[in-house]
């Protein structure tokens, strides 16, 4: 049986290391706990790793040797593949028409070419936008985010 896969996105990183929403951080460990177990493979693409490195030291102000240290603690994870290969036609097919920041073509980009993956993101926008594009967006089990994302069912 197939490895199930995981796109993340900077979000869902900053999520894991902060405790700037402790039910999105619990929900992000669980993922990450099934990707160490070998259940699952979560895929990183490398401009989300330049995205957090970008927000945690100006945002967050975090000393670089520290996301330095984070960096490698997480690229060491079992479970966990930085991908670094991008199909660009299907990047720029997205970028800006899709959606106007790179950043998200390219997790998009990365799930329309990798066969059975997912997206695991906590922004709602870019749930949608993904939805409306009829790719595969993993479901946390937080209940605001559900409410938001099924709320034709109630």
């Amino acid at each position: 049986m197939p490895v199930k896969k995981y796109i993340i996105d900077t979000n869902a990183l900053i999520s894991f290391v902060t405790d700037r929403n402790l039910d999105q951080q619990g929900e992000i460990d669980r993922l990450f706990k099934d990707a160490a177990r070998l259940r699952i493979l979560v895929l990183c693409p490398q401009n989300v790793l330049t995205e957090f490195v970008y927000v945690m030291d100006k945002v967050y102000q975090i000393p670089k040797p520290e996301i330095n240290e984070m960096i490698q603690d997480f690229i060491d994870m079992p479970g966990i593949e930085v991908v670094h290969d991008l199909n660009m036609k299907t990047l720029l097919a997205y970028w800006p028409e899709h959606f106007k920041d790179y950043g998200d073509a390219v997790v998009a980009a990365l799930c329309k070419n990798t066969k059975g993956s997912m997206i695991a993101t906590f922004d709602h926008k870019f749930r949608v936008k993904l939805k409306k594009l009829g790719l595969f967006v993993y479901s946390f089990l937080l209940n605001d985010e559900l409410i938001r994302d099924h709320k034709d069912l109630l």
